[in-house]
């Protein structure tokens, strides 16, 4: 079957929870720049969870661009992905509402370290419909920035519990990885 649906179907659930994330940004009752102050750990969770957002939809994005059929295992992976991404806007406001304490910092964690599984099965489930030397599997390779990305949340989860700082530090830097432009799926379509 095509992939076309399942694009579409995929970018407005994406739309859907930036949307969610951005509602959930209530605007001050004062007009002070300390009642800004005030609403901090809200606006710095949405921004690194619009980031994380924005990142997991390029890549799936470029993944689907790398392939030119589906399947039904291809459409349970994508849905399971879709399931822990939907969970973004939940962790988010629950981090910032309560300042970055220790247990929603975990959950944050959590919730990143499944969509980050979620999405390696996706891009697994694509390579075995497509085979070991398709282009898509040529492109993924061993998908070091992913496998290192799901090692980061583990790690930054306990972590958290020592310090929030620490995890939260570990998910700007897994960010700040994928920020870096991964560029396998245009180079290997290109040639």
């Amino acid at each position: 079957m095509g992939k076309g649906r399942l694009e579409a179907f995929s970018d407005g659930v994406i739309a859907i929870i930036i949307t969610i994330m951005v509602l959930e940004l209530k605007v001050p009752h004062e007009t002070s720049l300390p009642a800004l102050w005030l609403i901090y750990p809200v606006f710095i969770s949405y921004v690194l969870s619009f980031i994380y957002t924005g990142i997991y939809w390029n890549n799936h994005h470029h993944l689907l661009h790398a392939v030119q059929k589906i399947n039904g295992p291809v459409l349970w992976a994508n849905l399971h992905l879709l399931f822990w991404l939907s969970l973004i806007p939940f962790a988010t406001g629950w981090m910032g509402e309560n300042h970055f304490a220790e247990v929603p910092v975990a959950l944050y964690g959590v919730v990143l370290m499944m969509a980050g599984i979620a999405y390696y099965i996706l891009s697994s489930t694509l390579i075995k419909l497509h085979g070991a030397d398709s282009a898509l599997a040529k492109a993924v390779g061993n998908d070091f920035k992913g496998k290192i990305s799901v090692v980061g949340y583990a790690l930054a989860i306990p972590l958290s519990f020592v310090s929030r700082w620490i995890g939260l530090g570990l998910y700007v830097a897994v960010a700040i990885m994928w920020l870096i432009p991964d560029r396998r799926i245009e180079k290997v379509l290109g040639s």
